[in-house]
């Protein structure tokens, strides 16, 4: 396993806590090959974002959808076959998966939909109100800006 030594990056920043998790996992998973199933993540708009999975020979009711705090996780598993048919080539995979996905903070999933074999999850960003840039007023001692009467100067 690479190893990074990513203190440079946290000796100005404050609350990216999670940042090396979310590295770490990044690392890890590469290192593992969880490649099933194939997924795009596309983004529709300012804050519009759409996770696609590819699951072919899913049902709707074979796959979970879980939105938990700054996660998204979609399992999958079909039921076994009723009659056990014989396969000269088997290349549709059909096990099941696991597939989590770190989402940023006030990313909700708005929905989801199975069509055509491709899993499409929504999310949206909805940044709370209180969170949304403000202009801070400065306080303290006014300086008196008295006007100078002419010749004085």
């Amino acid at each position: 396993m690479r190893t990074y030594d990513l203190s440079p990056l946290f000796r100005s920043t404050v609350g990216f806590d999670r940042m090396t998790r979310l590295l770490e996992a990044a690392l890890k998973a590469d290192e593992t090959g969880g490649g099933y199933p194939p997924y795009n993540i596309e983004k529709l708009g300012e804050d519009q974002y759409r996770v696609t999975l590819a699951v072919a020979g899913f049902r709707a009711e074979d796959i979970e959808i879980t939105a938990l705090p700054n996660q998204l996780v979609v399992k999958g598993k079909q039921e076994p076959e009723a009659e056990a048919a014989t396969y000269l080539h088997r290349g549709i995979a059909g096990r099941a998966f696991e597939r989590r996905f770190q989402l940023a903070d006030h990313i909700k999933v708005t929905g989801a939909d199975l069509r055509d074999g491709l899993l499409h999850i929504e999310l949206v960003r909805e940044v709370p109100e209180a969170m949304k840039p403000r202009t801070i007023a400065i306080s303290g001692a006014k300086q008196a800006t008295a006007a100078i009467p002419a010749g004085n100067a």
